[in-house]
């Protein structure tokens, strides 16, 4: 007897999800956020297969419905003080949800946020040392991040939209080249050398 024919099992289709156990989402709710880190962390790092990779799906899914990638029109990312400047809690908040972007799969969502950050030192001037030129050190190692991110995207195949991912990606290229050339105008030290040479040496 012939064995009974199959269709071949559709590509890229979503599992339907359950309900969240109560006890779970009573865990879930009440949590504090130390806590749901240490045991998201133990998870990822429990070996399970699949268990990562439906993460970071989850958390694109929630970050596109979220929008994070916009930004709201009144930030400021720098406070400033005369001739001198210090990094605000709005400029945090704009790194956490570049780094929840890229850290999820979207590179490319984030390099809009990281442009701000780079666009909102343009005008400013810093000691070689102290909180700014600390915090740039940082923007500095989360654009090189982002592009790495950005690489890993294209390679898993998820850009719906090249025109877009190529002008995030200009835009942060010529926000970059714009803070070189201020800073080098002020005879200042140039914050942002990993993304300059990360943006050099990768083209879309």
């Amino acid at each position: 007897m012939p064995a009974p024919q199959t269709s071949p099992r559709p590509t890229n289709v979503r599992p339907v999800l359950g309900h969240v156990n109560l006890m779970a989402d009573t865990l879930i709710a009440n949590a504090n956020l130390d806590d749901l880190r240490a045991i998201v962390r133990s998870m990822v790092a429990s070996a399970t297969p699949g268990i990562a990779t439906a993460l970071t799906a989850a958390a694109r899914d929630r970050l596109q419905q979220t929008n994070a990638r916009c930004l709201p029109g009144t930030y400021n990312l720098f406070a400033t003080y005369g001739t001198n400047a210090s990094p605000t809690p709005q400029l945090q908040d704009v790194l956490k949800r570049a780094r929840a972007l890229y850290g999820s799969g979207m590179g490319f969502a984030s390099l809009g946020l990281l442009s701000s950050a780079v666009r909102s030192t343009i005008g400013l001037h810093w000691d070689g040392e102290g909180d700014v030129a600390d915090i740039l050190a940082v923007i500095d190692a989360d654009i090189a991040q982002a592009i790495q991110s950005c690489k890993e995207e294209v390679e898993a195949g998820r850009i719906g939209d090249y025109t877009s991912a190529r002008k995030a990606l200009t835009d942060l290229r010529t926000t970059v080249d714009a803070s070189y050339a201020d800073v080098e105008a002020w005879g200042g030290e140039f914050p942002f050398e990993r993304a300059a040479s990360s943006l050099a040496y990768w083209k879309l």
